[in-house]
């Protein structure tokens, strides 16, 4: 009996596992980290497999955990194994769906919306501001520049591996905070307060990566908050709805029981 390859990392993804358990389809969700495990049911459907896919390891997986169908839900922004799944399901014809997390509409007031990261640095926005980095840990380094031009914070998810990148960057531990989302609304704005947060740079990655949040207390602390916008990705088909999801994968797994 095959499974589905579920690629997580994300809120949604733990969701859509806990959604495939009750439904009793079996799934091998992937995830980058060993903390990320914690997100995911403990049931006999539900496999977590931490590590990192290439190309060159993909096809192993693939056979390994006789995957026959494939839910894309990691981040908006993990753009490489997205394109690698894709590439690899067109190769071996292995149907695949992505799931993609609501965007939020454009708002006024106070928030600006970018393409990359170079156009915040070459519009100057952050020079003799105290910068509160949501960004992940992977574009830090791309800040070490600015150490000297600006103060800059940042949140990061708890891992070794995060910590270690923003300490490259020239991060000390006093302008560091590790925190798993979701973040309320208080504690946003007691860190932000805290710090003198004068600017933020976050991703547009919707509700569930807590831009809702960010964009209400920026509106309320009068702050800037810059949007880096999602990168653009051709997808075979995608979704936003659960059920959508769950009568795709019904569709490969219900004549098999």
């Amino acid at each position: 009996m095959g499974r589905v390859w579920l690629i997580g990392g994300t809120q949604e993804s733990a969701s859509l596992a806990v959604l495939l358990s009750h439904n009793q389809i079996p799934c091998t969700v992937s995830v980058t980290t060993e903390s990320a495990r914690s997100l995911y049911p403990n049931s006999s459907m539900v496999r977590v497999w931490v590590g990192r896919l290439t190309v060159d390891s993909l096809n192993e997986f693939l056979r390994e955990q006789q995957i026959a169908a494939v839910v894309d839900a990691s981040h908006p922004f993990a753009v490489e194994i997205s394109q690698v799944a894709i590439a690899a399901c067109e190769k071996l014809q292995i149907p695949y769906l992505r799931y993609e997390r609501p965007v939020l509409e454009e708002e006024g007031g106070g928030v600006v919306y970018v393409d990359d990261f170079d156009t915040i640095f070459k519009a100057n926005y952050l020079e003799n501001q105290r910068v509160l980095l949501t960004v992940g840990y992977k574009p830090l380094h791309l800040f070490l520049p600015w150490q000297k031009r600006a103060t800059l914070f940042a949140r990061l998810l708890p891992s070794v591996v995060a910590l270690d990148a923003a300490f490259d960057a020239g991060f000390t531990s006093d302008r560091l905070i590790c925190l798993r989302p979701p973040v309320s609304v208080d504690l946003e704005m007691a860190l932000w307060r805290r710090w003198g947060v004068s600017l933020v740079v976050s991703k547009a990655s919707g509700s569930a990566g807590g831009e809702d949040v960010k964009r209400q207390v920026a509106s309320e602390l009068g702050v800037i908050l810059i949007l880096v916008s999602r990168p653009e990705v051709v997808y075979p088909q995608q979704t936003s709805d659960f059920l959508v999801v769950l009568g795709f994968c019904e569709r490969y797994f219900l004549n098999r029981r």
